[in-house]
């Protein structure tokens, strides 16, 4: 458990005291791929932190329709937002591969935050991520086509992987489709309209990039929406530290 609490940028830095009592407060847990951690509505009774995999939220509506919202790697907090204020879950959280979690005791969590400023930091990085992720997921919404967000998707993609022509689909279309936020038939007709230009070459769950540069031409990949946040890390210096020093500077 020790290690635990070195992650960069979220634990690192408690004091020995939060750190013994987040511990006498949590569990690590395996969990295999399509485990379902919680439903949305559900009251959190954890904060559940990735430490290795994956975590897919989804939205449901009431006639049962489902989309994925986000994907929280690690490591990261899986939506601490209702954490921290005790409120329903908005999504439903599925493992999409075999995943590594910490679960702390919600109530344990809240406290540790409401009195240690390094994890109220780490906490508000992990806000502020997600949010500025869900802007650029909105801009990719509202400011694109269906073929713009398919070959900016596949650009994206081909950066993570470190493969510049060829890339493979990390999970199923009609997932991806969802967090594109169209059909699956939409995506399959992008990808059929981004082969007819002769960018790419679609192979099962391989797509080959056969021209890069057209590619993004036609899609135009912007910074703003299309790449990842890094992760969040507290700053060197302390508020505090920031207070003292503006209570010395001259009037």
């Amino acid at each position: 458990m020790a290690k635990v609490w070195n992650i960069s940028g979220l634990f690192k830095g408690l004091t020995a005291a939060t750190r013994a009592e987040l511990s006498r407060n949590a569990v690590q847990h395996y969990v295999a791929a399509g485990t379902v951690l919680f439903e949305q509505g559900e009251v959190p009774n954890f904060q559940y932190v990735v430490l290795s995999g994956a975590i897919h939220l989804f939205g449901r509506s009431a006639e049962g329709r489902e989309v994925l919202i986000e994907t929280v790697v690690a490591p990261d907090l899986v939506i601490p937002a209702a954490v921290v204020m005790g409120a329903p879950y908005l999504m439903r959280a599925k493992a999409p591969v075999p995943s590594r979690l910490l679960l702390i005791h919600a109530a344990a969590f809240r406290t540790a935050v409401a009195n240690d400023a390094v994890l109220a930091q780490a906490v508000i990085g992990s806000l502020a991520g997600q949010f500025r992720r869900m802007v650029r997921q909105i801009k990719n919404l509202k400011l694109r086509t269906a073929s713009q967000r398919a070959g900016c998707y596949i650009l994206a993609l081909s950066k993570r992987q470190g493969s510049s022509g060829r890339i493979t689909l990390p999970y199923g279309k009609n997932l991806i489709a969802s967090e594109l936020g169209i059909t699956r038939e939409s995506f399959s007709r992008a990808l059929a309209a981004l082969q007819d230009t002769g960018c790419i070459r679609v192979e099962d769950e391989t797509v080959f990039i056969l021209n890069a540069a057209r590619l993004a031409a036609d899609c135009m990949p912007d910074p703003l929406i299309d790449e990842a946040e890094g992760v969040f890390a507290p700053p060197a210096v302390s508020l505090d530290d920031l207070w003292d020093v503006r209570e010395k500077e001259p009037s």
